[in-house]
C-alpha cells in the first residue's frame, strides 16, 4: 500500500489571477481594442499587451494609449477606462484555465486548506470570472485592486486576504514581481509560475520555488513548509 501524502503545512494559498489561474491575456486584447478603436487608436498585438499585465486595468488602459499616441488627459483617460471596464464586464467569451487549475484548487480545499485570490483586476470583473468558471465556492476570501485603497505590491493587499482567511500560516502563489514583492512585504513565502506575465526573466522575481506546471503545487507547498 502506498504511503499517504503529508499534509499540506499551510493553513491558507492566496493565488494572483492573471497568468497564474487564467491566461487572460486573449480576452484583455480583444476587449482594449475595442476600447482603442472608439478613441481612434490602432490595436495593439497580444504580445504587446501581455507586457502590459500586472499592474491592474488603469495602468494597462494607460500604457495601451501611450504606445499608440500620444498621451491621455487626465479626464480622457478616466473615459477610457470606464469604456474598458464596462466593456471587459460585459464580455461573454470565457476566460482560458491554465492546465491543472480546477483539479488541484479542489484538491488543496478538500484537503483544509483555505483558498484566497489576490489579484489587481477589479473585484467585480474578478467576481464574474470566477462564476463563469465555476471557481467562486473553491475561495473564501478576495481581494481585487480597487477593494481596497492599496494593491500589489503592496503587502497590506495581501495581508488583507491573509486575515480574513482566518490567518495562520500562509503562502502566495503568483507569476510576476507585484506577487514576489508583496508576499515578502508580508511576510509570507511564494511560489512563482513559469507560464505567466513576469515582464522579466523568471529566474530573477526572487520567487523561493519556480513552478511549470500548476499540478506540482501541492508538492511544491510542501517543500516550501519543511
Amino acid at each position: 500500500m502506498s504511503a499517504m501524502p503529508a499534509a499540506i503545512p499551510f493553513s491558507a494559498v492566496v493565488f494572483d489571477l492573471d497568468g497564474t489561474l487564467i491566461d487572460s491575456a486573449r480576452d484583455m486584447t480583444r476587449v482594449l481594442n475595442r476600447t482603442l478603436s472608439r478613441f481612434a487608436r490602432p490595436g495593439l498585438s497580444e504580445a504587446q499587451v501581455r507586457g502590459m499585465v500586472g499592474d491592474g486595468s488603469a495602468a494597462l488602459v494607460r500604457q495601451a494609449f501611450a504606445a499608440t499616441g500620444d498621451a491621455l488627459t487626465d479626464e480622457t483617460l478616466r473615459s477610457a477606462l470606464d469604456d474598458y471596464l464596462d466593456a471587459y464586464f460585459r464580455d461573454d467569451e470565457p476566460p482560458v484555465l491554465y492546465p491543472g487549475v480546477p483539479e488541484t484548487l479542489a484538491a488543496l480545499a478538500d484537503s483544509g486548506v483555505r483558498l484566497g485570490l489576490c489579484t489587481n483586476k477589479p473585484e467585480r470583473i474578478t467576481r464574474k470570472l470566477l462564476d463563469g468558471l465555476g471557481l467562486s465556492a473553491l475561495f473564501s476570501a478576495l481581494a481585487g485592486g480597487d477593494t481596497l485603497p492599496v494593491k500589489k505590491p503592496d503587502g497590506r493587499h495581501l495581508s488583507w486576504v491573509v486575515e480574513a482567511l482566518g490567518g495562520g500560516t500562509a503562502a502566495m502563489v503568483g507569476d510576476n514581481r507585484n506577487d514576489v514583492t508583496a508576499a515578502r512585504a508580508a511576510g509570507v513565502p511564494v511560489v512563482a509560475m513559469t507560464y505567466g506575465y513576469p515582464r522579466m526573466p523568471v529566474q530573477e522575481l526572487g520567487a523561493d520555488i519556480l513552478l511549470d506546471r500548476f499540478a506540482d503545487l501541492p508538492d511544491a507547498l510542501r517543500r516550501l513548509g519543511t
